[in-house]
């Protein structure tokens, strides 16, 4: 038999309100252990794109219809997540309006890109979003 880690998708949702300022990116407190915050994401489904399964785990778990604008990488760490080996590819995106927490989510919020609580964060998801602060810090650098 064939053993391979676990494929699992993570949103970096960059919210947008109606005059396209950014009012935050988008966290959520885990309904179910390991409790905490983190960045909203699941597994993807057998016979399901990776792509796909970002986009609808953030419509079941932020109640946002997302656009996804890049990939910031593959995350692979086999002690990322304390339940089993998982391997996360994590989107940016771009999103309208306010997430609602929804399905895994017990709660979902609004931070700035500089009051993120990166200390505070489940599995490996401070340092996944300490690399999206200095991709944004470099694309704003060349512009």
């Amino acid at each position: 038999m064939i053993r391979t880690p676990y494929l699992a998708v993570d949103g970096i949702v960059e919210c947008y309100g109606l005059q396209n300022e950014l009012l935050g990116i988008v966290l959520i407190e885990r309904r179910n252990p390991p409790y905490g915050l983190a960045l909203p994401g699941g597994f993807v489904d057998v016979g399901e794109r990776v792509e796909a399964a970002l986009v609808r785990e953030m419509r079941e778990e932020i109640s946002l219809e997302v656009q996804i604008t890049a990939l910031l990488g593959i995350y692979s760490d086999p002690s990322r997540d304390a339940r089993f080996h998982t391997a996360s590819a994590v989107y940016i995106c771009r999103a309208f309006g306010t997430p609602l927490a929804a399905d895994d989510a017990k709660d979902a919020f609004l931070y700035l890109p500089e009051h993120l609580p990166l200390e505070r964060l489940c599995f490996d998801h401070g340092a996944i979003l300490s690399d999206y602060l200095a991709r944004i810090a470099q694309d704003t650098r060349r512009s």
